[in-house]
């Protein structure tokens, strides 16, 4: 094999891939309580026990996807865990002062935590029909 090719991965072990659609199972669970619930969609999916479950798992676990092709969907799942986190508090930083200054504040809480949601909710769909498909995710 030359240096312009790279090494093919690895199959997983069924018990992995198992573990990763667990891991998107829990996420969906979080975001559904958010959905369903008076919490809010993205604050149920980082606050929520779902969610810290799945991203605790992502991290014990990972080790063990290295070299296959879920290593993607395990860096996935966390990106998509953390990124919403990060979103959100820009969102509130941004927000509280707009709620002092113009009244907007609530508005603009409201409109950006609804579209990390949505955010949130692709990245899930996106992720798991890959992983059904035994596809690996893009970086």
């Amino acid at each position: 094999m030359d240096a312009t090719q790279s090494e093919p991965l690895g199959a997983p072990s069924q018990s992995l891939i198992t573990v990763v659609h667990v891991v998107y199972a829990l996420h969906a669970v979080g975001l559904g309580i958010g959905a369903f619930t008076a919490s809010s969609l993205v604050g149920a999916f980082l606050f929520g026990w779902p969610s810290i479950v799945g991203v605790i798992i992502n991290y014990v676990m990972r080790s063990d996807a290295n070299d296959t092709w879920l290593a993607s969907h395990f860096r996935w799942q966390i990106r998509t865990f953390w990124l919403a986190g990060g979103a959100s508090l820009l969102i509130a930083l941004i927000s509280a002062p707009l709620v002092l200054a113009l009244g907007l504040g609530l508005l603009t809480w409201f409109v950006g935590i609804f579209a990390v949601g949505v955010w949130a909710i692709y990245r899930i769909a996106r992720g798991w029909l890959r992983l059904r498909d035994q596809q690996p995710m893009p970086f």
